[in-house]
């Protein structure tokens, strides 16, 4: 039985509300609010976050494979779930595969997943979709458009919710597009792409999906699947037979946003949160055609209950009420030379620590067994030499010790806030502090590690994206 052994997902803490950008531009652009990355957050961070929540309490070195799919990669030419990989301290052996370029990308990965557990290539896939989509100023995606991710991990044993049955059909018709020199998404007339793709597609999947498994509307807990708005949402359940108010998961757009790939997908997280042993789960997802899967949920749901999901990251947020440091975010204007220098890295000094750097990887002494990062080859307790076990820290809490705050720093979000945190079982951790309101920062305040870019390569001019953990106060 190959199914659903556990979930997480991610919702940046950041919410940028419909009311904001109504005033910006003038007009009424709805209600609710939608999940904003902060500016040291993109696809793959938060990716990492999705697949740490998914891995909770569970053997990280058990994963044969990792598949990451989005449309929003920080690289076009460099692989990103081995970034992920590295982040998250699975195996080096375990098989790496981004998927991409469809809206359908993440149910895509789930197939492959499935397939390779089923032919007895791996035991255990991780699958992520994480999307950090930048709409266009003032156009009709800005108030439509959110960032986040989910994460499940499927396996052939310990299966919360099995997958019983797919369909998928496949289609050319194009609604919303990208081409390779685009900034931002093009989309045809709202009504055709509704009636002639969106509509007509999603319904003529899931009506052979329970033709397949001789199955109705009625045999089904709770239906999940992605929509480009709540009309459309609506008007799906009913074309299928569904009852809105009790057959269907609410869709997240007032609360996060359409996430693009991963929009399905957290839903899904969503469900499974709420989900009871028994439960019948219809998910299916749209993009250059449908994937449909029947999923039944098992006894084993009630062991995930502890991820912080959806609900937790909904419940954790902070406003985003000035439209101009989100533009800074998302650099979508051209602003003025800084006057203070350039930060820059090298890739040599990256991949010689880059358990390090990725996973955060400290040492150990054996003499005296003080944990100190980062490494070196003396102990600054007992002047051991290279007597050192490693220890994995990003996965530690940890108190405030002491904290500094600088008002002129380089920084898209000002003031910098720098950190000294006195981690859970001993070790020390200096770090910039992300996803903090400085008003409430105070020495004794829990804190826990996030990875994150230090700064954007290709912004300060040396190609490539730097990443490692950095500080926050505890979410959730």
């Amino acid at each position: 039985m190959v199914g659903i052994v556990s979930y997480g997902a991610y919702i940046p803490i950041y919410r940028l509300s419909r009311d904001t950008l109504s005033a910006v531009w003038g007009k009424s652009l709805g209600r609710g609010e939608r999940a904003v990355a902060n500016a040291d957050e993109d696809s793959i961070t938060m990716a990492v976050e999705a697949v740490v929540d998914c891995l909770t309490d569970l053997d990280r070195q058990g994963v044969d494979a990792l598949y990451f799919a989005t449309t929003t990669p920080p690289y076009k030419d460099k692989q990103s779930a081995s970034i992920i990989r590295a982040a998250t301290d699975l195996r080096e052996d375990a098989s790496t595969m981004d998927f991409g370029h469809s809206l359908r990308s993440c149910t895509n990965a789930l197939t492959a997943a499935s397939n390779a557990i089923k032919a007895g290539e791996a035991r255990r896939v991780m699958v992520a979709a994480s999307e950090c989509r930048v709409p266009a100023p003032n156009s009709e995606f800005e108030p439509v458009y959110g960032d986040g991710a989910a994460a499940f991990l499927l396996g052939d044993s310990d299966v919360a919710a099995s997958i019983e049955g797919s369909y998928t059909i496949s289609s050319e018709f194009i609604d919303v597009w990208r081409k390779e020199t685009d900034t931002y998404a093009w989309a045809w007339e709202d009504r055709f792409t509704r009636d002639e793709g969106y509509e007509k597609i999603l319904p003529q999947a899931i009506r052979a999906l329970m033709q397949k498994y001789n199955l109705a509307p009625k045999d089904f807990t709770k239906a999940i699947f992605y929509a480009p708005d709540a009309r459309s949402h609506t008007a799906i359940a009913r074309k299928i037979g569904l009852d809105p108010n009790t057959q269907v998961q609410q869709p997240l757009f007032d609360s996060v946003g359409d996430t693009g790939c991963a929009f399905a997908p957290m839903m899904l997280v969503a469900a499974l949160e709420e989900a009871r042993p028994g439960d019948r789960l219809l998910f299916a997802s749209y993009g250059d055609g449908v994937d449909v899967y029947v999923l039944q949920v098992t006894e084993e749901i009630e062991k995930t209950r502890n991820r912080r999901g959806i609900r937790r990251h909904l419940a954790s947020k902070m406003d985003l009420s000035n439209y101009g440091v989100y533009l800074q975010m998302r650099n979508m204007m051209e602003w003025a030379p800084s006057l203070r220098p350039t930060r820059r890295s090298a890739l040599s000094f990256v991949w010689r620590d880059r358990k390090m750097f990725y996973g955060l990887y400290g040492q150990k002494c054996r003499s005296c067994g003080h944990i100190q990062y980062p490494k070196q080859r003396l102990c600054i307790y007992c002047q051991a030499r290279d007597n050192f076990d490693e220890i994995r820290l990003s996965d530690k809490k940890g108190k405030l010790f002491t904290y500094s705050i600088d008002e002129r720093a380089r920084e898209i979000i000002l003031p910098m806030v720098r950190g000294v945190i006195d981690l859970e079982g001993g070790g020390r951790y200096y770090s910039s502090l992300t996803d903090r309101d400085p008003e409430k920062i105070d020495v004794g305040i829990d804190m826990e590690l996030t990875f994150r870019l230090v700064f954007d390569g290709v912004k300060e001019g040396s190609g490539f994206r730097n990443y490692t953990w950095k500080a926050r106060p505890v979410r959730c």
